[in-house]
């Protein structure tokens, strides 16, 4: 091979793209029933936009992101979340003049410079939504009900949904005294200090990588620090997932890796627990669209992995059935007749999925390809048998010749639409 493809990406090819296409619509029919519209923004944007909204000591923006600078000297990246694109054409769109809740949903590929691994790539695919207009805690369960249904419908059980709040910018102050008081004890007990680059943002220490479990467990918990808003908002979730039924676990330590989140967060895991289990990560953020130079505006989101979620796909689910390759009609073209084939093929398009070989090979073989691609009909369009066709019925192994422009009719009276 002269070319391979850049380490970290990967093919979807026409034996897996059924599947892709199954989980992506599951997605879109459910936010669809939510009322939730379609929003596509850029695959570059500009860097201060993610440094400003996902922070710039984050992991993503210190480490992972694909930033290059144009000819005109602009410095762009590869978006490597899309909640900052969406709030940015929210603002530059106008949105946030409508009125109500804009709810939104996106689909597509994001990019960040990390260690490829089983489920995680440096373009990888995400589909995922956001709520951008209310602070109301059932908005954040509605959230949490919408992606739980869609990963219901795909088949999983079982779901282990993690909620917490990191509370507002009123909860943190007082926290995050207490948490660096905890962290300066811990790295003056410690030979080499972990915790240098959490000091600023002590938050981040949660979702730390290079510091144990049993070191975080130890650590104060913001919930015993949520100011009385803050700890209302979040009993408001958790009575509204109650009335909902779902499921869910408090988890203390849940902060997610962006600096944007307030209240709420949450993650959703399915089999064996590790990091490559999580499937849907979100929170809310009331205070990025104002950072971003909009007006205060509290909003919730979230955003599933897609290579995730259909290296997961459990055996019965519908997302592994496939469908572009069921063929009901499977036109033979033989002797020339190349232009009648591709007219009746057409035609035959009105009563189902109609596939045409034009290979050259012979109809013998075609039909051969017809049986073994299990089509239900094989039509033979013969160059030296103008007007009529072959109608080979392939289950009931019966053929007779029909008249050629009357396929289409043929093929909805004998009910092989």
């Amino acid at each position: 091979m002269k070319y391979t493809r850049p380490r970290g990406t990967h093919d979807v090819t026409p034996a897996e793209i059924d599947r892709w296409r199954a989980v992506e619509d599951v997605f879109v029919n459910t936010f669809d029933r939510f009322g939730y519209r379609g929003i596509r923004t850029p695959i570059i944007e500009s860097t201060e936009l993610f440094v400003r909204a996902v922070g710039e000591q984050s992991d993503i923006v210190s480490k992972e992101m694909y930033t290059f600078t144009d000819r005109g000297g602009r410095s762009l990246t590869l978006r490597p979340e899309n909640t900052a694109s969406v709030i940015r054409a929210y603002l530059e769109n106008g949105m946030h003049r409508w009125g109500g809740i804009q709810r939104l949903w996106y689909v597509g590929p994001m990019f960040r410079y990390d260690r490829p691994q089983a489920g995680r790539y440096r373009q990888f695919h995400q589909v995922g939504a956001e709520a951008i207009g209310s602070a109301s805690p059932g908005l954040d369960a509605e959230i949490i009900q919408m992606v739980v249904e869609a990963l219901a419908e795909l088949g999983f059980t079982g779901l282990d949904v993690r909620v917490n709040s990191v509370g507002s910018e009123a909860s943190r102050v007082r926290y995050r005294e207490v948490l660096l008081d905890a962290i300066n004890k811990l790295a003056a007990e410690s030979p080499a200090d972990p915790f240098e680059r959490y000091r600023k943002n002590p938050l981040r220490v949660f979702d730390a990588k290079e510091i144990s479990d049993d070191v975080k467990r130890g650590l104060p918990r913001i919930s015993e620090w949520l100011v009385e808003e803050d700890a209302a908002h979040f009993a408001g979730v958790k009575d509204a997932l109650n009335a909902l039924a779902i499921s869910f676990t408090e988890d203390p330590h849940l902060v997610r890796g962006l600096d944007y989140y307030t209240r709420t967060v949450f993650e959703i895991y399915h089999g064996p627990q590790g990091a490559q289990s999580a499937v849907c990560g979100g929170g809310r953020y009331d205070n990025l669209i104002e950072e971003c130079g909009g007006p205060s505006t509290p909003a919730i989101g979230f955003s599933v992995g897609l290579e995730r979620v259909i290296e997961a796909l459990p055996e019965h689910s519908v997302a592994r059935t496939p469908s572009s390759e069921r063929v009901d009609f499977y036109v033979v073209c033989t002797g020339g007749a190349e232009a009648r084939a591709l007219v009746v093929a057409r035609d035959l398009r009105g009563a189902g999925p109609t596939r045409l070989d034009l290979s050259g090979r012979s109809a013998k073989t075609q039909l051969e390809t017809a049986s073994k691609q299990k089509a239900r009909v094989a039509v033979v369009v013969d160059g030296a048998v103008p007007g009529s066709v072959e109608w080979h019925d392939l289950s009931l192994r019966s053929r007779t010749s029909i008249n050629e422009a009357a396929v289409l009719e043929h093929a909805r009276r004998t009910g092989n639409s």
